[in-house]
């Protein structure tokens, strides 16, 4: 039975993670305004460099960005990370290992690259696995904190060193983000609407202390919070939590000044396997902050398993109480 001391615990608790991501979000809103923005492209580059992960993502990009007149794309890609798919889809590929950073920076030089653009996921936890080369333990270890921000931060830093500017992952994909509003046939009922609102004021304060993207709640229970294994990985856990009837809610947002450089938010078929072996009831996305892969595809399955998807706007939707 809860007492007066555990009472108050739980409110000096919550007090205390609120002062937290407070302070972080004013940190990272200060740096933001410190930061140049990055404006797409004034004028479509006639060649553009593709840093290429995994997943279709690379694919899609391709055939988007030719589609809006980039003549040539040259992509850096990882054995056994990118897709060999890739080789069809961009006019030249080098064929890289990951952790060799200066051989990187070395074939985007000799490419003579100006623009260059990250797309696809490095599996997070191949950061403890890797063989990295002299330059890239030297930078790794200039680093207090290792996350998505700072190390493709250090990298992006890299690449402008020799002449290529990394532009924002969205670029020629601008059509795939979604504004606010409901992407299946099912709207959310009340119970689901509520777990999203909650989850999309935990997710905002865990992101912005680089923890994680990724909300998973059910009736009013944080089931899982992302860490380092990545969004798969936390729905899945989140779906052994959340009981054989299954019915919990994702929401997936961006970090509070979001470097639109990398690590944009994406939702593709994969996702949807991993919600469909959780038995999740609900989807939700954070509007003009994430990347939908093959929406048509993605769309009609979220219908068919009767799942209710939608993007909202972090700024008008709050937790209740």
């Amino acid at each position: 039975m809860a007492t007066a001391m555990d009472s108050k615990a739980s409110v000096e608790k919550s007090a205390v993670l609120a002062a937290a991501a407070a302070k972080a979000i004013a940190e990272v809103s200060a740096q933001t305004a410190a930061m140049s923005p990055l404006p797409p492209p004034a004028e479509i580059p006639e060649t553009l460099g593709l840093i290429a992960g995994r997943g279709s993502y690379p694919l899609q990009l391709c055939r988007s960005a030719h589609a809006q007149g980039v003549k040539k794309i040259v992509a850096f890609a990882f054995r056994h990370e990118t897709a060999w798919a890739i080789d069809r889809a961009a006019d030249e590929v080098h064929w890289l290992y990951l952790g060799q950073l200066k051989a990187l920076l070395d074939a985007v030089q000799a490419a003579g690259i100006t623009r260059i653009v990250m797309a696809g996921q490095i599996k997070p936890t191949r950061l403890f696995s890797l063989r990295l080369d002299r330059l890239a333990l030297t930078l790794l270890a200039t680093l207090p904190e290792r996350n998505a921000h700072t190390l493709f931060g250090t990298i992006a830093d890299q690449l402008a060193g020799v002449g290529a500017t990394l532009l924002p992952a969205s670029c020629f994909m601008e059509t795939e983000m979604p504004g606010p509003g409901l992407l299946s046939a099912r709207a959310p009922d009340d119970r689901e609407m509520a777990d999203i609102r909650l989850g999309a004021h935990v997710a905002k304060v865990a992101s912005a202390l680089d923890i994680g993207q990724t909300i998973v709640v059910k009736e009013g229970t944080i089931l899982a919070v992302e860490g380092f294994e990545g969004t798969d990985q936390t729905i899945l856990r989140a779906g052994k939590l959340g009981g054989k009837d299954g019915g919990a809610v994702v929401v997936k947002v961006a970090k509070p000044g979001h470097d639109m450089r990398f690590d944009i938010p994406i939702i593709g078929t994969r996702t949807f396997k991993m919600l469909k072996k959780a038995k999740a009831s609900c989807l939700a996305v954070e509007a003009g902050k994430a990347i939908l892969l093959e929406r048509e595809t993605i769309i009609a399955e979220a219908n068919r398993l009767g799942m209710a998807f939608l993007a909202f706007d972090a700024d008008k939707i709050q937790p209740e109480g």
